[in-house]
């Protein structure tokens, strides 16, 4: 057991990382619970596609709200106790929506309320959660950090968690909040005992230092680059999964548990994602994986407009996983070998309100589009939406090289 936890886990990447994994596992766990609950009980009380598509919405609207704020405090102030004190306040709002559901008393706008509330404390944690693995472990070990804290997100977020979600709601209401609400407190007290290094923080204004970032971030080509295509990316994204509660239950003809099952497998393709990933990096350029991998986006939005069938769905969902993780693995590791630890939640920041702005606009033209078109037509749009930006990024990819 010694062994096998050395070769997966080496003892020079330090105590105070294992502790940092080991929270990061078991938020994911409850936040991959919370994928599939969340918009499962938004149809349990309300069948409106504008209304669903709304809890997409108020789960990807906070970060592009107060992502940049959350990084200029990330830079600011002590990144352990801003982590503890969001998850806190999340297991709280937990609390109050399991007695909520447990009376009987939560409608759609209480459930919308809580789901927001849950995501804005979310970028505050997770915001900041991702500048701890350059202060905890060497510029070598990124990549063997990045892979472990990946393999936790990927297994627990996104494979296991969300099918234990849709089971744990199969079986009442409450349990899958029940399990978040115990899975973030555990993690709480996991990361209430690491001890981070000293950095330098030279607050001059929170304007400022946001402006900062944003000023490194365009003046950086790489980076500039990846926020760009993912915030293009991401509008036509949004549009499409914003429905996917419904495209999942109505055109495929899945039920709660089969909702689940499709972020299990997007989750499965990501784990073969990150397992493949330096065979290719190794043999294709960054910015021909990025290309490769945009194509394999637009490509997925056109297959599932044109199926009615999980047996052709699943095999694209599973691919697209893939892509989506390694795309995730590249961004996330050009960043962290490049940003100057006291500029990193700030540069990190600017990504995030690249993701979720994408995100915001998609999923309020999803909602409509679906409501006043069909479920499908969403995936339509994304199709020919991504089609002419694969066309208008193409050459600029070329900036994202090995740093």
């Amino acid at each position: 057991m010694r062994v096998l936890l050395e070769s997966v886990l080496p003892r020079r990447l330090g105590t105070d990382f294992r502790r940092l994994l080991a929270s990061s596992w078991s938020t994911n766990l409850g936040d991959g619970i919370a994928a599939a609950a969340g918009p499962l009980l938004l149809t349990r009380l309300t069948d409106d596609p504008f209304l669903i598509s709304l809890a997409a919405l108020l789960r990807w609207a906070p970060p592009l709200i107060f992502g940049l704020y959350a990084g200029a405090l990330a830079d600011r102030l002590d990144r352990r106790g801003i982590i503890v004190t969001a998850n806190l306040l999340r297991a709280v709002i937990l609390v109050a929506l399991v007695a909520g559901l447990a009376a009987g008393v939560v409608t759609v706008l209480p459930a919308l309320i809580a789901l927001g509330l849950l995501a804005t404390a979310e970028v505050f944690a997770d915001g900041t959660a991702s500048t701890l693995a350059p202060m905890l472990v060497g510029r070598d070990d990124l990549a063997l950090a990045n892979a472990r804290l990946q393999a936790g997100f990927i297994t627990l977020n996104q494979l296991v968690g969300p099918a234990l979600g849709a089971v744990l709601f199969a079986a009442g209401v409450v349990w899958p909040f029940v399990a978040e609400a115990a899975l973030v407190a555990a993690g709480v007290l996991v990361l209430a005992g690491i001890s981070l290094p000293p950095y330098s923080r030279e607050p001059s204004g929170i304007r400022r230092d946001i402006a900062e970032g944003l000023r490194w971030t365009v003046r950086h080509p790489a980076v500039r680059t990846l926020s760009l295509t993912i915030l293009i990316f991401n509008f036509t994204f949004g549009a499409a999964w914003s429905v996917l509660v419904l495209y999942a239950t109505e055109r495929l003809g899945l039920g709660a548990v089969g909702f689940g099952l499709v972020s299990t497998v997007s989750a499965a393709g990501g784990l073969v994602g990150v397992a493949a990933y330096g065979w290719i990096t190794r043999r294709v350029s960054l910015g021909n994986v990025m290309r490769a991998g945009l194509i394999l986006e637009t490509l997925t939005h056109l297959g599932l407009a044109l199926t009615t069938t999980p047996w052709v769905a699943m095999p694209i969902f599973f691919v697209f996983g893939a892509h989506a993780f390694i795309w995730h693995t590249t961004s996330i590791t050009v960043r962290q070998r490049a940003v100057p630890t006291a500029l990193m939640g700030r540069v990190n920041s600017v990504n995030t309100i690249s993701v979720y702005g994408g995100l915001v606009v998609g999923s309020a033209i999803g909602g409509t589009l679906a409501t006043h078109f069909g479920v499908v037509a969403p995936f339509w749009f994304a199709f020919a939406g991504s089609a002419v930006f694969v066309i208008l990024i193409w050459r600029a990819l070329s900036a994202v090289t090995h740093d």
